[in-house]
């Protein structure tokens, strides 16, 4: 679709001249003119001045239809936050309560609580 086939589609629709939308946007006719005979790309904030002149939705300038268009039923991939071990329930709770013990510890005894459990892992 080119969008100033569809600008000028919209335009004639509602019976607007380009000389209505230049008084209702501020952009010149002559510009209006280039968008849609192709020779000018818009910038989004074009379109959206554009969208307003022509009362719609910013949507319907890129989509043919009444109602905005169905978003496709993506899957839910999990987030590393999900998977994570000690992210829920129980685990959490766990994971919680040793922070908490391990923050009354002294620094010597974490020192050693961290190297039986590098010796744990590596076995």
């Amino acid at each position: 679709m080119v969008i100033g086939d569809r600008l000028r589609e919209m335009r004639e629709g509602k019976k607007l001249s380009q000389g209505d939308i230049e008084k209702r946007t501020g952009l010149l006719r002559c510009y209006i003119s280039r968008v849609e005979n192709g020779h000018t790309v818009p910038a989004i904030e074009t379109l959206e001045k554009l969208a307003r002149a022509l009362e719609c939705p910013l949507y319907q300038l890129f989509y043919d239809g009444e109602e905005p268009p169905e978003l496709p039923n993506l899957l839910k991939r999990k987030s590393s936050a999900d998977t994570a071990w000690g992210s829920t329930g129980k685990e959490a709770r766990y994971l919680s309560k040793l922070r908490r013990l391990l923050g009354k510890t002294e620094e010597g005894d974490r020192k050693l609580i961290l190297h039986m459990a590098q010796k744990m892992v590596n076995r």
